[in-house]
Parts: C-alpha cells; sequence; structure tokens
C-alpha cells in the first residue's frame, strides 16, 4: 500500500475520477510544503470550486517531507503533475530567479506547478493594507494609532536597492558571497517604538546605503547589469515600494511585522482599558468590564497567521488567475495550459 500511495499521479486521479462518473465533480489534488500551507491554499483554491472541480488540499504521503523541502516537494512530483495533481510551493527566491536554476525553471514554466510569487505566506500575511483589520481583531479597538502601509512602504524602499544586490547575486550562482542570512543582518531595523517608529529606517537606509557602496566597490563591472536587473524586477512587480512582500518570509514576520504589532496592540488595549476605567460608574462595574474585555482580547501571531486580507493584492489575484487559467483548459481538451 505503501508503494501504491508514493506512486500516485494525475494520471492515476484522473482514472478514479472516471470510475465516479461523468456528471461527478472533478477532483483535483493539490499537494503543498506543509502543514501550516495548507489553510492558506484553501483560501487560493475555494473561490475556483464549481459544480464541476473540487480541490483536495494536502501533503504528499512521504513522511519525511519537512517544511521548506521545496526541492523534495518537486522531485516527487515530477512528471506526476497534471490535471488532476498539481503542487502549490512558496515561491521564495525562485520566482525572480526566472529559470536560472532547476528548480526555478520548474515553477516557472511547469503549468501545473503554482507559486505565491511574494517570498512565502507569511509575506502575504503581513500584507500591509490588512494590518489595520489584525490590530482591531487583536485589541477590538478600532482607533488608528499607526500607520502600517506607510512604515512597510518607507521599510521596502530603504531595503530595496539592497534587496536588487541580493538577487543579482543568486542570479549568478555567486549568492554564497552575498546569502539571504548576508541581507537579512544588514536590514534588521532593531527594537520597535512607537514614539519614534522611522527612527529605525533611518539607521537602515544608513546601513543599507554602506552595504551598497561596499557591493558597488566589489562590483565595478555590474552597474549596468545591475540596471537591467532593476528593471526586470519591477515588470515582475518588485517595486520600491513592494519589497517587503519578497524578502524572507519568516524574517519579515518574526522581525518587522510582528514586533510592531505588538507594540502597536498594546497601546491600543491600553487605550480601551483607560476608557472602561473612565467610564465605569462603580468598581464593580469596572471589574467586570475589564475582566471580559480581557477575555476577548486575543493573541497576536495566531490571528496574524489566520490573516486573509491579503486576497485584496495583485499577486494574490495573478495567483488565482494562473490556477483558472489552468480550469478553463480543462473544458477543452485539445487546448493544454501554456
Amino acid at each position: 500500500m505503501r508503494h501504491l500511495k508514493d506512486n500516485i499521479s494525475s494520471d492515476y486521479i484522473n482514472a478514479a475520477n472516471r470510475l465516479n462518473g461523468r456528471k461527478a465533480r472533478k477532483r483535483i489534488v493539490a499537494y503543498v510544503e506543509a502543514y501550516d500551507d495548507i489553510f492558506f491554499w484553501r483560501t487560493v483554491l475555494s473561490d475556483l470550486e464549481n459544480d464541476r472541480v473540487y480541490f483536495e488540499v494536502m501533503l504528499p504521503s512521504r513522511g519525511n517531507l519537512t517544511k521548506g523541502k521545496k526541492s523534495a516537494l518537486m522531485s516527487l512530483l515530477k512528471a506526476k503533475v497534471g490535471d488532476s495533481m498539481i503542487a502549490c510551493v512558496d515561491a521564495d527566491y525562485d520566482y525572480l530567479l526566472q529559470g536560472v536554476t532547476a528548480v526555478s525553471k520548474e515553477i516557472n514554466e511547469n503549468p501545473y506547478v503554482f507559486h505565491t510569487y511574494v517570498y512565502a505566506i507569511e509575506n502575504y500575511q503581513c500584507y500591509a493594507p490588512s494590518l489595520h483589520d489584525v490590530s482591531v481583531a487583536v485589541a477590538l479597538n478600532d482607533k488608528s494609532l499607526f500607520d502600517f502601509e506607510e512604515y512597510l512602504r518607507e521599510y521596502s524602499e530603504a531595503i530595496y536597492p539592497l534587496f536588487v544586490w541580493n538577487i543579482w547575486y543568486y542570479r549568478r550562482n555567486h549568492y554564497g558571497e552575498f546569502t539571504i542570512s548576508d541581507f537579512n543582518k544588514v536590514i534588521e531595523t532593531g527594537n520597535f517604538n512607537l514614539a519614534d517608529p522611522y527612527r529605525g529606517i533611518r539607521n537602515l537606509r544608513h546601513k543599507v546605503g554602506r552595504k551598497v557602496q561596499q557591493l558597488q566597490k566589489a562590483n565595478p563591472e555590474a552597474k549596468e547589469s545591475w540596471q537591467q536587473l532593476k528593471d526586470e524586477m519591477r515588470d515582475l512587480g518588485v517595486t520600491p515600494q513592494t519589497t517587503y512582500l519578497f524578502v524572507q518570509g519568516h524574517h519579515l514576520f518574526d522581525n518587522v511585522v510582528v514586533p510592531m504589532l505588538e507594540k502597536v496592540c498594546d497601546a491600543l488595549i491600553r487605550d480601551r482599558e483607560r476608557e472602561i476605567n473612565r467610564k465605569a460608574v462603580h468598581n464593580t462595574q469596572r471589574y467586570n468590564e475589564l475582566a471580559s474585555y480581557s477575555h476577548s482580547v486575543e493573541d497576536i501571531v495566531p490571528m496574524l497567521r489566520r490573516n486573509t486580507g491579503y486576497r485584496r493584492s495583485e499577486f494574490f489575484i495573478r495567483l488565482q488567475d494562473d490556477v483558472r487559467k489552468m480550469l478553463d483548459s480543462l473544458s477543452s481538451p485539445s487546448r493544454r495550459p501554456e
């Protein structure tokens, strides 16, 4: 039985679909990299289901497939994906590498492999226009104390030149000279202070500027190729304002957005508690209201991981369009996805 599961392919699932009869809904298995990915890809695929087709999001059966093992997933599913079995993966840098590596070539060219466009699902969860709603869900206070969109726009603009350099190194297979880890160390913002939130951005600009000068000096011949790469990345959707969506997802989530949300939500909670104290008629009412509010406040990380405000993102819409294109091809047997 184990060998049978390991050899399941799109053709196998197609055959199983035919056994259910022509009028039955077509089942498409969507394999993902890890348990954390199942909910995200369900949000991608749910809108595309209809009376003709439905998706089942799952992990491959092999137990040794762990988080971050995209290459293992690709190896497992190579030559097995098709119109009844698709692979759904984080783009990482592979979208921006545009076929430089074997995995990048596969995710960019295989019509049955779908990727996030942005680095990972964490980047979607940190989608700037959705963060106010997350803070409201956590603190149950709709006051706008902080402009998340402006902050992440400033952050993106600060790191953008160095990000282009990081991709430049990866495109040339010299990433060992300037790795993602090296890049992440430079773009650390330090402790977030709600009283002066842009202090970290100002320091970040100085750090990035020094590193960019160092890389320019080390690569004097790269001016033209760097500019060409910057223009190409803009065509791919990477702009000075959107760079935060393409940096390593865990770094953005853990080191930028969660610390920011912690300070903002703490301020919102204190504000709500002061309001309760001010409006309470007597101590019993004050105690009951504070206790009720305290029990209603949510933790930040779980709320952020269940944030679906990214549905408004142009990249999420593009991803759904890719899947829709594949589904459209199913209604015309003579056509294949491009």
